[in-house]
């Protein structure tokens, strides 16, 4: 016979509009109350009954969790550590994928908005605009994007991309490409701003390429055009494009860092498998999961909220950069663009 919320509150010695508050709106109740009736029900075995509760507070005590893509390993950590500690708020998260696409971004925000408590939207693709309207229609934490008035966590890639291509040149790198990433992505925008400076200051010459299909495959197809730019070093916008560049530059007769240094960014798992190893910016992933939800859980009833949360990253020197052809820099250095032929159009 299962547990009732009338035997915790006969086991613990408080009412049952107690007991029913310690699960509701725990704020409410006395700690030492509060304390003695978890203990009670945790050794009864009792479970609070969602749906009831929902109906009494008006809360779902779920949370939907938007990524770009599922099959890109930079969002599993993200998604298993915001799982993790939303359990332990007693949430639980419905994780949905767009596959990079910002219309199906829109469409599962609005099926998503009725079931949920708040949303977490990681590395949107949408419009700002768009975004600010659906922030008015659920609660919304946006990961790694930044969109005045509402609440964020970032991860700041543009401090790494800055710290890669001062690595770079301080290796005598002095002729560098960048290929950026998709189109709308406010990462890949910040990654290009932060990188134009930093190769100014250091009198290299930079080559932009892209946008680009942030994928193995993505970077695979650059090769070509990373070698007829005459680039000495690369950084890419994540790993996946990064580890897909070395391929094809090896599959071209270029070694790599001999000819060609490729620096990613994430450090995902097989940065640290492929061969050569690959030099990264390692991003927080986990903690920004962890930061998103407790962000929402916070201030997922004050929509007005502009909390922004910055979480630093890190350069991570492993064995696919190298020295440069020496310290020689351009008379005048300059940002050159270039299309991808393998990658988005521009």
């Amino acid at each position: 016979m299962s547990v009732t919320i009338r035997d915790v509150a006969r086991a613990s010695g408080v009412h049952i509009s107690t007991v029913s508050r310690t699960f509701s709106a725990p704020h409410l109740v006395n700690p030492n109350t509060r304390s003695r009736v978890l203990a009670c029900a945790e050794q009864l075995g009792y479970r609070p009954n969602r749906a009831a509760r929902a109906l009494i507070t008006g809360r779902t005590y779920n949370i939907g969790l938007i990524v770009a893509d599922i099959a890109n390993p930079f969002f599993p950590p993200l998604i298993k550590a915001a799982e993790s500690h939303a359990r332990k708020h007693d949430h639980h998260i419905f994780v949905a994928d767009t596959n990079e696409d910002p219309f199906v971004e829109e469409e599962v925000v609005r099926a998503l908005a009725k079931q949920v408590d708040g949303v977490l939207l990681c590395s949107p693709r949408m419009s700002n605009t768009l975004i600010e309207q659906l922030s008015r229609e659920v609660p919304l934490v946006v990961v790694n994007r930044q969109i005045p008035g509402l609440p964020a966590v970032v991860m700041d890639v543009a401090q790494g991309a800055a710290r890669a291509i001062e690595h770079l040149t301080g290796l005598g790198h002095r002729r560098i490409a960048l290929i950026s990433g998709p189109r709308g992505s406010w990462t890949s925008r910040e990654i290009r701003r932060s990188t134009t400076a930093s190769a100014r200051a250091g009198r290299a010459e930079l080559t932009i390429i892209g946008p680009n299909s942030p994928t193995e495959n993505g970077g695979l197809a650059l090769a070509e055009d990373v070698l007829r730019a005459g680039a000495t070093a690369v950084l890419a916008y994540n790993d996946l494009m990064a580890i897909g560049l070395i391929e094809g530059l090896l599959a071209a007769g270029a070694r790599v860092p001999q000819d060609v240094s490729v620096v990613g960014i994430d450090d995902i798992m097989l940065s640290r498998l492929t061969r050569p190893k690959l030099t990264t910016v390692a991003t927080p992933t986990a903690a920004a999961g962890r930061a998103a939800v407790d962000m929402l859980l916070a201030h997922g009833d004050d929509r007005r909220t502009t909390a922004q949360i910055h979480l630093q990253t890190e350069l991570v020197i492993r064995d696919s950069t190298g020295p440069g052809p020496g310290p020689h820099s351009p008379a005048d250095p300059g940002i050159a663009y270039a299309p991808a032929t393998g990658g988005v159009a521009s």
